[in-house]
């Protein structure tokens, strides 16, 4: 069994998603994601801003987040969402414990804002939710940070002569 079948399905009843569900949007992750890829989340969500657009399931590894979308009426799936966490920028996401929920948000490589809510059926997950994210976000973008700052410093001390370009 591959890394990815490993962590899916208890990663998917940890959120307490159905059977029947994580074996319908399953051929659809395994075509997106490796089989070396860890899954870290799989939830069910929606879209605050298209409440009637029919049922998300949000995907997240520790390199992709991938979104399927089964439709209302004739419960179709369709790939939403494919890509890798680094060409995501402004990824935030807000948790509620009143309503339940965890607002993600994230600006696609295409430029479309991106959003999806997903709602906890108790306020302890809320917080597990938000750790779960942060792993995800945070602690990826740290690293790259500070080698950037540290390729700076080190071309300002191998280059004292070497000045910024000059503003538009």
């Amino acid at each position: 069994m591959d890394v990815f079948s490993r962590t899916f399905l208890p990663a998917a009843a940890e959120t307490g998603l159905a059977v029947q569900t994580v074996s319908r949007h399953m051929p659809v992750f395994r075509q997106c994601v490796g089989s070396g890829d860890a899954t870290i989340l799989v939830a069910r969500c929606s879209r605050p801003d298209r409440p009637v657009s029919g049922e998300y399931l949000l995907l997240l590894t520790h390199r992709r987040l991938v979104v399927t979308q089964q439709t209302r009426v004739l419960h179709r799936l369709r790939l939403h969402l494919n890509t890798e966490l680094r060409e995501l920028s402004h990824v935030t996401w807000s948790p509620d414990p009143r309503t339940q929920s965890v607002t993600l948000a994230a600006t696609a490589i295409d430029g479309v804002r991106e959003r999806f809510v997903v709602h906890t059926p108790h306020p302890k997950q809320v917080w597990h939710l938000d750790t779960l994210l942060h792993h995800a976000f945070r602690t990826r973008l740290r690293p790259a940070t500070a080698r950037v700052v540290a390729t700076v410093g080190e071309v300002s001390a191998f280059a004292p002569g070497l000045r910024p370009l000059p503003a538009r």
